[in-house]
C-alpha cells in the first residue's frame, strides 16, 4: 500500500464490493446468458463444443533492501498472463486491476497486452482482477481474486533484494458453444485450446492470423519477469504427481516396518508373560 496506509507491515484490508464470483478453480466455463443468445442468435453458434484459454495471474514482489522505508518496502507486479506465454490478446480485451482504496486511482484499466500493472508499497491486500473479453468470445466479464504477496513464507528468513517473492495461480477459461467466428478467428492460434471438430464438419476458412510480430508483442515469452514464472505444463504436473507418489509410498513402507516391529514387540512381551 502507498504511504497514506497505516502503519503495520501486514495487513488484510477489506476490499469494495466488487461484484462477481471468484474463481479459484482449474476450469472456469463463461456460458451465455439468453439475452446473450438472444442478441448472438446470426452467429450460428457450435452446439457441444469448447474453447480453452490457459491462463495464470499473480504477482512478483521485489524487497527494496537498503532502499527500503516503512512506508516503502517493496516493488511489486501484479498480472495475468497466458499459460504457456502466448497473447491472450486474441481473446482478453482489456483487464481492469482492483487496487486498495488507499492508492491513488485504485481502478487500473489495462488495453492492451502485456496484462500487469507495477506499484510499490509495503502492505498485502487482495486484488480484484476483472478480465474483459472481446465481443465475438464473451459479453460477460470474468472476477479473479488475487492476494497481493509480499513476503516469503518463512517469516523468520532472511529477505534478499535479488531473489522475489512469487505467487502464481493456474485456471483455464472455457468457453462453451462459441460461435463459428470465434472458432474461426483463434483456431489455430497457439494460445488457444480448440477441440479436434467431428468428421465431416464443415467450417469457414480461418482467419489468418495476425503478423507475428503483433503476437509477439503480446506475448510475455521474452518479458523482464519471465525468469521467475512458474511452469504450469502438463509434463511437470506429471512429475510432480510422481514424486509425490513415491513420497506417499516411502511413507506407507516406512509405516509398515514400524507396525511390523510394533506387532514384534508384542508378541515377544506376550510369550514372556505365559512363561
Amino acid at each position: 500500500m502507498p504511504q497514506s496506509s497505516s502503519s503495520s507491515k501486514k495487513h488484510g484490508t477489506d476490499q469494495p464490493d466488487i461484484g462477481g464470483p471468484a474463481s479459484k478453480s482449474q476450469r472456469t466455463k463463461m456460458v451465455k446468458s439468453s439475452d446473450d443468445t438472444e442478441k448472438k442468435n446470426l452467429a450460428k453458434k457450435l452446439k457441444e463444443l469448447e474453447i480453452s484459454v490457459p491462463i495464470v495471474y499473480g504477482n512478483i514482489a521485489f524487497w527494496l533492501g537498503k532502499k527500503a522505508s516503512e512506508y516503502q518496502s517493496h516493488k511489486w507486479t501484479v498480472y495475468v498472463r497466458g499459460g504457456t506465454n502466448e497473447d491472450i490478446s486474441v481473446v482478453v480485451k482489456r483487464v481492469v486491476f482492483q487496487l486498495h482504496s488507499s492508492f491513488n486511482n485504485p481502478t487500473r484499466v489495462v488495453d492492451g497486452p502485456p496484462f500487469e500493472l507495477s506499484e510499490s508499497g509495503w502492505g498485502e491486500f487482495e486484488i480484484v482482477i476483472t478480465l474483459h473479453f472481446h465481443n465475438d468470445v464473451c459479453e460477460k466479464p470474468l472476477h479473479l481474486y488475487h492476494h497481493l504477496k509480499l513476503y516469503p513464507e518463512d517469516d523468520s528468513g532472511p529477505m534478499s533484494t535479488k531473489k522475489p517473492v512469487v505467487v502464481e495461480s493456474y485456471d483455464e477459461i472455457v468457453f462453451t458453444e462459441p460461435s463459428e467466428g470465434f472458432f474461426s478467428r483463434v483456431q489455430n492460434h497457439p494460445a488457444v485450446v480448440v477441440p479436434r471438430l467431428p468428421a465431416g464438419f464443415a467450417l469457414p476458412p480461418p482467419v489468418p492470423l495476425e503478423d507475428a510480430d503483433k503476437r509477439r508483442r503480446g506475448d510475455t515469452k521474452d518479458h523482464t519477469l519471465s525468469q521467475w514464472f512458474s511452469n504450469f505444463s502438463e509434463a511437470d504436473e506429471l512429475l510432480k504427481l510422481a514424486a509425490a507418489r513415491q513420497q506417499v509410498q516411502a511413507h506407507i513402507a516406512t509405516l509398515r516396518r514400524q507396525l511390523s516391529l510394533i506387532d514384534g514387540q508384542h508378541q515377544q512381551l506376550k510369550s514372556a508373560s505365559d512363561m
